[in-house]
């Protein structure tokens, strides 16, 4: 995803608005494509800390992390393709629009587009991925927080194109039969975007 300029100013943001930055990078880099050696080799020397955003989330984060001390590129590699590219159709498709029950897939990607035009945002030239892919989502995302966008226009995109779809797509990877070592991803993501979820719901209570 980029900006219809192709430049975007950055603001300075705090601790813990990097913090969420970096995790939606994360989530979109694993569900973009399986993790190479240099990445696992990054999550594994990651630490593990305790954090106020509550215990699930910690505990998937420990979970995935040991995880990668057991992966192996090739063997992630084809457990990626065969639950999202698959020979024909996919065992679960990380497009979200297909995980939005009360809205067709084809009108939820198209107030998707006419919103990210509204921010300024188009896929790239060279991506092959659909705007409603999880990954482009999560890097909408990430470029909000780190252009400092007022809480209220992160909350909206969240609500009305996160968390209404990807939610449900973590959870149809994690029962999915060929999940192993994404089914631990898909566990992370979730706890994250429930955390995200409660933060956005105090947020709106206080406002």
């Amino acid at each position: 995803m980029s900006s219809g300029d192709g430049v975007r100013e950055r603001h300075p943001v705090s601790a813990e608005d990097a913090a969420r930055a970096h995790h939606y990078a994360l989530i979109g880099r694993l569900f973009h494509d399986a993790p190479d050696s240099i990445l696992i080799a990054q999550l594994c020397r990651a630490e593990v800390e305790s954090t106020d955003d509550g215990a699930e989330l910690t505990r998937a984060w420990q979970v995935l992390r040991d995880a990668c001390n057991a992966a192996y590129p090739a063997v992630l590699k084809q457990e990626y393709d065969t639950l999202f590219v698959g020979v024909g159709k996919s065992e679960v498709t990380p497009y979200t629009s297909h995980f939005v029950g009360d809205i067709a897939p084809d009108r939820h990607l198209v107030r998707l587009r006419q919103r990210l035009a509204q921010l300024g945002l188009a896929r790239r030239a060279a991506a092959y991925e659909i705007e409603d892919h999880v990954s482009a989502l999560c890097d909408v995302m990430r470029l909000l927080i780190e252009d400092a966008s007022p809480l209220s226009e992160q909350r909206q995109f969240f609500n009305e194109f996160v968390y209404s779809g990807a939610a449900a797509f973590c959870d149809a990877v994690a029962r999915a039969t060929s999940a192993s070592f994404y089914r631990d991803v898909a566990r992370y993501a979730r706890a994250f975007f429930n955390v995200e979820r409660e933060a956005f719901e105090i947020e709106d209570a206080g406002a």
